[in-house]
């Protein structure tokens, strides 16, 4: 991965802050971020709409539901194995234009997936959209972080992460009762339109950050190599693996959460939307949170929506047989859910140095969607071996290791700082 944090800065689109004590800081970029957060909302819906229509995708191509929840992780896996060199590869190309090529690979990879004669065709089509996943979110991860100044990079990436939020609350609840009324492809066609409206959107919406060259390319090595000397690198490098285990935990569980909401907690096939539109809504309230009392405080918020996170899905595994305190824990869920992406996102901004911001953001994507390929794998695996009760168990146990690890990195930071 090389380091490419000197290659994004803010066209005339977007005003430049002056040196000089008399200029006031540029308009926030509500417009921008906005249609940024569009572009992340369609992403999002794209990659996880198989969770929500997992029965539907089943019957009809032949296959079990754990085949078709390795969906996300052949979707995941790719954006892992594929961000770091598409991303050296598109390294010159403007992030501007980048995203609107990959919302156009989105509409061909959903309408691929659309018409899959096969399940091996949908693995293919979603391999296509994984590629383009990556690519995407290792230019919209720093993205947001260079429209604005440092000190509005939290309410700037809750912005950006709300896409993500309001696609667990509109995107995969509607694509759902869409594909219960209508058949699950035509989910997917309507996604991939949404997509071409997307880029339109980004075209003309999306204000541009341009590259310059400070002189000659550096070899990939030698980015690297300075990236690694950089002093932040240790602590980015640790919220990734915080990110990461926090995302296999989640995915084990989530991914299959249509199971077992069906068999689990003996709910109705027809209900299986709605409550996905509840955790939705109620993760929204999460971000809500974020952007008005943790943005600040990252580490206080992380630690809350972990432990939070940890006792709902408890909950919800105890009190399967009393229905309305399962759903109570999996609203519960959603909302302290909602608020761990946009904090792990903050606090490694806040953590990298402005030259490695956008090679973290790279990490970071990666360690994410390593989560959630692993995620769904370990859940099919959890399912095929002991059974679906045991898939909340183990993501609360991995929920514990990832809140030890923020409890002693914080501790210690804190006896770095008296020091």
């Amino acid at each position: 991965m090389t380091n490419t944090a000197n290659i994004f800065l803010p066209t005339r689109s977007i005003p430049v802050a002056s040196p000089r004590s008399d200029r006031v800081d540029p308009p926030f970029p509500w417009v921008g971020l906005i249609t940024l957060s569009a572009a992340v909302f369609l992403s999002v819906t794209s990659e996880m709409l198989p969770t929500g229509l997992l029965p539907e995708m089943s019957r009809s191509l032949d296959v079990t539901p754990s085949q078709i929840g390795l969906l996300v992780s052949w979707f995941a896996f790719t954006v892992v194995l594929t961000s770091a060199p598409v991303a050296i590869w598109t390294r010159r190309f403007p992030r501007h234009g980048l995203i609107i090529v990959v919302l156009i690979i989105f509409a061909v990879s959903n309408i691929l997936t659309a018409i899959a004669p096969t399940y091996e065709f949908v693995v293919a089509a979603r391999v296509l959209g994984g590629v383009a996943h990556g690519l995407f979110w290792s230019v919209v991860g720093a993205y947001a972080g260079h429209l604005v100044p440092k000190a509005q990079i939290g309410r700037a990436v809750s912005i950006t992460v709300a896409g993500g939020t309001l696609a667990f609350v509109f995107g995969v609840p509607l694509g759902t009762a869409g594909g219960h009324l209508l058949g699950w492809r035509l989910s997917f066609v309507v996604l991939a339109a949404l997509m071409l409206v997307g880029a339109v959107l980004v075209y003309k919406f999306l204000p541009p950050v341009a590259r310059y060259s400070t002189g000659a390319p550096a070899s990939a090595a030698k980015s690297v190599t300075k990236t690694a000397r950089d002093a932040t690198v240790p602590a980015v490098v640790l919220i990734c693996i915080i990110t990461g285990i926090t995302m296999i935990g989640h995915y084990s569980f989530y991914t299959y959460i249509a199971p077992f909401l069906l068999d689990g907690l003996g709910v109705d096939l027809g209900l299986i939307a709605p409550l996905l539109f509840a955790y939705g809504v109620a993760g929204a309230v999460g971000l809500v949170f974020v952007g008005t009392v943790f943005g600040p405080r990252p580490s206080l918020g992380l630690i809350l929506g972990l432990a939070v996170t940890a006792l709902s899905v408890t909950l919800l595994a105890t009190f399967t047989a009393t229905l309305p305190v399962a759903i109570a824990a999996f609203v519960l869920w959603g909302m302290a859910f909602g608020m761990l992406p946009p904090l792990m996102q903050t606090r490694m901004l806040h953590a990298a140095s402005p030259q490695i911001r956008d090679t973290a953001s790279a990490f970071y994507t990666t360690a994410f969607n390593a989560g959630i390929g692993g995620g769904a794998l370990l859940g099919a695996v959890l399912i095929d071996s002991v059974g679906l009760e045991m898939v909340p168990i183990v993501y609360v146990g991995l929920l514990i290791v990832a809140l030890a690890l923020v409890i002693v990195t914080d501790l210690i930071a804190q006896r770095r700082a008296r020091a």
